[in-house]
């Protein structure tokens, strides 16, 4: 008989502010930009085992402000990026809703909306991951929260707030708090023994086989 395969290890990733720039409500493709170190990031974790699987509130759905069609041709320039600096993206999964949306049937809360763990907890179904050995990366509290409550570790990008935000102790509470992606990837790579730079700057190495 055949053993099933090996639960997969992930990187839950928000997308605006994190993967890319976040102008607001993006709605065309031709604004997608990827922010500095994503690439050589993910490339790292990538050698390291993990795969990455977007998750993303998209409450500009909701708000009439973009149509889920909008969503689907930013999502794929996202992809079409990331492959151009050689990273695949494994899967990718959107929340339209809101409660203060004026659009329906999205004008509702819904547990796929982050700060509830809904769609990872899908993704880890839908997909095979483990989410004990898994990590999630945003610049908001409620990437953390979410990602925390799916049972995954949780990092917060905080180099782009006006205020550095302060620990209160709490089981939701980022892991670690990162100024940049690189150094949340740093983070990461040091927690799973893997080996870094020698240099700010340097590019990422192999990783240690297992």
């Amino acid at each position: 008989m055949n053993e099933p395969p090996a639960p997969r290890r992930a990187i839950f990733l928000d997308r605006d502010g994190t993967l890319i720039h976040d102008p607001g409500y993006l709605a065309d493709p031709e604004g997608v930009v990827l922010l500095p170190g994503v690439a050589d990031g993910l490339r790292a974790l990538a050698r390291a085992g993990f795969v990455f699987v977007i998750v993303t509130n998209q409450s500009g759905i909701s708000r009439g402000r973009y149509t889920v069609a909008d969503y689907d041709k930013v999502a794929a320039r996202v992809v079409e990026e990331l492959a151009v600096h050689g990273v695949e993206l494994h899967a990718a999964y959107f929340c339209p809703y809101h409660p203060e949306g004026n659009t329906p049937p999205f004008n509702t809360d819904h547990p796929e909306r982050k700060p509830l763990p809904g769609m990872w907890l899908r993704a880890a179904e839908e997909h095979g991951l483990e989410l004990a050995t898994s990590w999630s990366i945003g610049d908001g509290e409620r990437d953390v929260v979410a990602g925390k409550r799916a049972g995954t570790r949780g990092i917060l990008l905080a180099g782009g707030r006006d205020k550095w935000p302060l620990p209160v102790v709490g089981p939701y509470d980022a892991d670690f708090v990162a100024r940049d992606f690189r150094e949340a990837v740093l983070f990461i790579l040091r927690a799973e023994g893997q080996p870094l730079p020698d240099a700010p700057g340097a590019a990422y190495p192999e990783p240690t086989p297992a």
